[in-house]
């Protein structure tokens, strides 16, 4: 896969991409939107990945927000639109067969704060600064994040952070809890290969499924989300993996999962 914006690399389950704007903080314009979405549509057929890295090249940002000169001069349409693109991007990459680190490595603001809340985990430096300062344009989150920030710390805490648009440390957003682990600066991509390899391990249609049913499930009634937990568990016993994983056990081996 070639892009203008994107890096792609993969070593066995495991890829990485990094957002590649450096000059620009790895800011979100049009391009890399839609270089993002067409990443994620294209990676999700690729069987042999397990585990994806998501993070930002140099030291400064993972994405520092969206591009803000390519928003001057929009119409009103034109905003919506590109409001538009970038969710349905971050809907692919949330909606991906498995799973989703985001190492955020420096700034994560506003549309790259937003792209970490599409991710599965967020791992992150000492030095990262996290936050959704778009009030302070006289703008609201746009990419998912007055969706995604609720689900995932709670809607009192959300507003505060919408609401001030103030920039918080990686520890602060740990302990509002969706920050899953901070590391010293030099220890996050190791950080990150270790999570990833742990979980590569595991039976992939199995990670796949828990996913779904974390995702989806989060928005029904307990109930329907029991039902729905019952079924992809009963789905499992139809795999390859399911057996390899029964039988590993009670011959006590490591399973090879193949993702059949």
């Amino acid at each position: 896969m070639n892009f203008e914006t994107l890096l792609f690399q993969q070593h066995g389950h495991i890829g990485t991409l990094t957002v590649n704007r450096p000059k620009a903080l790895n800011s979100l314009n049009t391009t890399v939107l839609q270089e993002l979405k067409s990443f994620a549509d294209q990676i999700r057929l690729n069987k042999d990945i397990r585990v994806l890295i998501i993070t930002g090249s140099g030291e400064k940002a993972f994405v520092a927000g969206a591009d803000i000169k390519a928003m001057q001069g929009m119409t009103p349409r034109e905003a919506e639109e590109f409001s538009g693109m970038a969710q349905s991007a971050f809907n692919a990459i949330e909606t991906l067969p498995f799973a989703v680190i985001a190492a955020v490595n420096g700034f994560a603001l506003g549309g790259g704060c937003e792209l970490a809340l599409s991710c599965d985990i967020i791992l992150a430096s000492e030095k990262a600064k996290l936050g959704l300062p778009e009030v302070t344009l006289g703008l609201l989150p746009c990419f998912g994040g007055t969706q995604r920030l609720p689900r995932a710390i709670g809607l009192y805490k959300a507003r505060e952070m919408v609401f001030s648009g103030e920039f918080y440390s990686a520890e602060a957003c740990k302990e509002f809890g969706f920050v899953n682990r901070v590391t010293a600066p030099e220890e996050l991509w190791n950080e990150a290969q270790k999570l990833a390899e742990t979980i590569a391990l595991r039976g992939p249609v199995a990670v796949a499924k828990a996913k779904q049913s974390l995702n989806t499930g989060f928005e029904l009634h307990i109930t329907d989300g029991l039902k729905q937990e019952a079924v992809l568990f009963g789905e499992l016993f139809d795999t390859q993996d399911h057996h390899e994983g029964i039988g590993a056990f009670i011959e006590k081996r490591n399973p090879d999962f193949t993702g059949k």
